[in-house]
């Protein structure tokens, strides 16, 4: 990308409105502690709020960003899980190849 291609990508994005968020940083740092099961109660009741109807835009717009941060904490949290998992795999793994060798008797 030229020098001339990037500033007027920075130009374009200056000028759309930032939509602001129904949530509070508080909320979002709520959020960002919660354990995987709160977080994914939170989430169905958020999805259930918004497939039940009768909100407003507004408070359907909250239901939404509220469902959103509560499935990126999941995630993250399930990601975490995995990167453990995975390690914990790999070390098996490397122990069990090793496991019955002659250096590993000798020790």
């Amino acid at each position: 990308m030229s020098d001339t291609d990037e500033e007027q990508t920075q130009e374009k994005a200056k000028e759309q409105p930032v939509l602001a968020s129904a949530l509070s940083q508080k909320e979002r740092e709520t959020i960002a502690k919660l354990p995987y099961e709160q977080a994914r109660d939170q989430l169905i009741q958020a999805v259930q709020a918004l497939e039940a109807g009768g909100l407003d835009l507004d408070a359907s717009m909250r239901q939404w960003e509220i469902g959103e941060a509560l499935a990126k904490r999941a995630q993250e949290l399930l990601g975490q899980v995995r990167a453990r998992l995975d390690a914990a795999q790999q070390e098996q793994a490397s122990a069990g190849a090793q496991a019955g060798t002659q250096s590993n008797l000798e020790g």
